[in-house]
């Protein structure tokens, strides 16, 4: 069982969950069965790691993320605070994958280069969506399902399809923003104003 940080609510592991012995996971935090988190693995607070879902190891949690069923988040991820992770989504590490070296030998550790998927605080992962190792999903964007990305997503951008590609902006809230003006858009739940410049897009 991995070490779990004090609090006022510990860490709970459900049988059948696989948690290293050198993982972390902060207080408030739920592994469902089934689960793997390897070593050296840090989950912050009050997360959820759902049934199946493997965590590899070093991999970063920040804290009241949602990893949900079945999701793979491959070393060295870095996934920050608030972020959803849907069900079946796969988080890469590797832009050329091979089994084999050239020569025909098994490839191990040392072969390969892992470059990390970073995904900022409250972005959203869509289920079954795939991101290509080394890319950064933005602030609060949203990744629907299904969806294959290949370069970073802004800050706020809703992108969709393979390869993804920005077909809106979505607000704190999730929804889709509505356009109220030259350059500005308003979320239609909580009435919060952003400003569209030069591609990117801020909160006013």
């Amino acid at each position: 069982m991995g070490t779990v940080e004090d609090g006022a609510a510990a860490a709970r592991i459900e049988p059948g969950a696989d948690v290293d012995e050198r993982a972390v996971l902060g207080a408030g935090t739920r592994v469902w069965h089934l689960a793997q988190v390897r070593e050296d693995a840090v989950v912050g607070a009050e997360c959820v790691i759902g049934r199946g879902a493997y965590l590899g190891p070093g991999v970063r949690i920040g804290d009241r993320v949602k990893v949900q069923n079945h999701a793979l988040v491959y070393e060295p991820a870095v996934v920050e605070d608030g972020v959803f992770i849907g069900p079946a989504a796969v988080l890469t590490n590797d832009r050329h994958p091979r089994a084999v070296t050239p020569d025909g030998r098994l490839k191990g550790r040392p072969d390969w280069h892992a470059e990390p998927v970073t995904l900022r605080r409250g972005c959203s992962i869509g289920g079954r969506a795939v991101l290509v190792a080394g890319v950064t999903v933005g602030r609060w964007a949203l990744v629907a399902a299904g969806a294959v990305v290949h370069r970073d997503v802004p800050d706020f951008a809703l992108v969709a399809g393979v390869p993804a590609r920005r077909i809106g902006w979505v607000g704190r809230a999730g929804e889709p923003l509505r356009p109220s003006g030259p350059g500005l858009w308003t979320c239609p739940r909580t009435g919060e104003a952003y400003r569209e410049t030069d591609g990117t897009l801020s909160q006013v």
